[in-house]
């Protein structure tokens, strides 16, 4: 009997197994299925390239989503970055035990706030100060969104820097102290370049996150599909082109936007791919 369930225990792992890969490879065939046929009519270089989104004349160029997308991440990234990585050294060496146990369930708590609730906070309160305080057009814009996105990617890269800073041996932190290195110089300089393969998978999950994020950056980006020139304008991302004309697209638009969502798709391949380089560097 004990024989028995075990190996239908076996069964039922591999059929989950099989089960999760034949969805990745049904939602493959589904957007390269739709998309290619599109790029293939509207040509490669006019689709990826062209500077002009307008469906009504035929005209199908991603080249301003694919610019808004890069732009609105890299501003998160300058913003989450920082913060992400000097929180999680805060918490791993510094942080007093009491002042922890409240912030721990708070940063666990950012985790788990819906997209949607970001979105209207930022819209609510990052707007009128952008537009009111920073002074910086009307508020939604590319800044704006690079902001709110900074702060959404924050719990991902402070827990997984956290952990990568705590499984570094103590013996690195104490050898710098006993070498007359100062707790900070000793954290900065011996303990956060041990963990430096654990912190870079945090900063592409943080990537990832924000590289995907849809619900808060229409509400807060001006979602104009043009090139943007300056902070105070708005952008458009990839995401936000697919949700906003999906709803009532048809023809040759629809297989556009499953196009744009394979673009999509293929960019988070990528940073997937680069997670997964830096976990094998870091088991070698």
């Amino acid at each position: 009997m004990q024989k028995f369930k075990e190996t239908a225990m076996k069964f039922v792992f591999a059929a989950a197994a099989c089960i999760s890969i034949i969805f990745v490879v049904l939602i493959c065939y589904f957007l390269f299925s739709g998309g290619l046929p599109a790029i293939g009519k509207i040509g490669v270089g006019e689709f990826l390239l062209g500077k002009q989104w307008k469906p009504a004349n035929q005209l199908f160029g991603i080249f301003p989503m694919i610019i808004g997308s890069i732009y609105v991440t890299a501003g998160a990234l300058l913003v989450g970055v920082p913060l992400g990585v000097l929180t999680a050294v805060y918490l791993a060496k510094f942080c007093p035990k009491p002042l922890y146990k409240a912030l721990n369930p708070a940063i666990s708590l950012m985790a788990g706030i819906p997209s949607v609730i970001y979105g209207f906070f930022g819209l609510v309160v990052m707007v009128p100060f952008v537009r009111n305080i920073l002074g910086v057009g009307s508020g939604k814009s590319m800044l704006t969104a690079s902001l709110l996105l900074g702060i959404m990617i924050l719990p991902t890269i402070i827990r997984v820097s956290e952990s990568a800073i705590k499984a570094v041996p103590k013996s690195y932190y104490e050898g710098a102290l006993a070498l007359g290195a100062t707790p900070e110089r000793g954290m900065f300089f011996t303990v956060l370049p041990a963990a430096k393969s654990g912190v870079t998978a945090g900063v592409i999950l943080g990537l990832g996150r924000a590289v995907g994020e849809t619900m808060a950056v229409i509400m807060v980006a001006g979602n104009q599909a043009m090139l943007p020139e300056s902070l105070a304008d708005g952008v458009r991302t990839l995401t936000a082109n697919v949700v906003l004309e999906m709803g009532y697209a048809e023809g040759l638009h629809r297989e556009a936007l499953i196009a744009t969502a394979a673009v999509l798709f293929v960019f988070i391949l990528i940073i997937n791919l680069l997670l997964s380089l830096v976990k094998r560097r870091q088991k070698t």
